[in-house]
């Protein structure tokens, strides 16, 4: 039978590495009070120095292998990470997406994919924040988006519009899915889907617009 006993040294390893992980999150979110996020609340602006904190400290990272620049933690201490921001009365839903968006990456992307971005992304210096899914006319029935991707050589031509894409105004890359063969010649509608990544760098100006929604 296989073992299913809770090994107590494991146990206190992975409870030492949550305390520490809270207790270094705690230290951080306190250099940022409440005057500090209801000033960004009455200016409707982004939390760049928290973020930036977050990522020098590694936090971001957390997902992303040692081999590709990041720390190496698991979702545990990912999801410690996220909960001790709230806790402390900080907000991770400026920068959540940088932890794990970038899985679509080190789970899918080629070695060459992987090399050029991880180690970008881990340290900051690429922003992959924005996943374009929801449009329009197709909120939690994804598989009915109307953004089409049709194959030109070796590039991909994508036409169609998403909404309520956060931090799009503050992400470099941006994950996007796209119908790549029509609905109507494929036998499950979840079928004929694809991500893309996209550089928004490249993008803007040369037919992606981004326009804020004021909340």
């Amino acid at each position: 039978m296989p073992d299913t006993t809770i090994h107590s040294e494991k146990l206190d390893t992975q409870d030492d590495m949550i305390s520490d992980v809270r207790e270094s999150v705690s230290k951080l979110c306190g250099d940022y009070p409440g005057e500090y996020w209801r000033k960004l609340d009455r200016e409707q602006s982004y939390p760049t120095e928290f973020v930036k904190a977050l990522t020098d400290a590694g936090f971001l990272g957390a997902l992303i292998p040692e081999e590709y620049g990041g720390v190496g933690l698991g979702m545990v201490a990912a999801s410690v990470i996220l909960e001790e921001i709230h806790h402390q009365g900080c907000n991770a839903a400026a920068c959540h997406a940088q932890m794990y968006t970038m899985g679509t990456v080190l789970r899918h992307g080629s070695d060459e994919q992987k090399k050029e971005y991880l180690p970008k992304i881990a340290d900051g210096s690429l922003r992959l924040q924005a996943f374009g899914v929801t449009e329009p006319t197709s909120g939690t029935d994804t598989t009915s988006l109307r953004t089409v991707a049709v194959r030109d050589g070796d590039d991909y031509v994508i036409n169609g519009q998403k909404i309520w894409t956060s931090r799009a105004e503050y992400s470099d890359l941006m994950l996007l899915l796209a119908r790549t063969t029509p609905l109507n010649q494929v036998n499950k509608k979840t079928e004929g889907l694809s991500v893309f990544l996209l550089d928004m760098r490249k993008a803007k100006g040369n037919g992606l617009t981004i326009r804020p929604i004021r909340t």
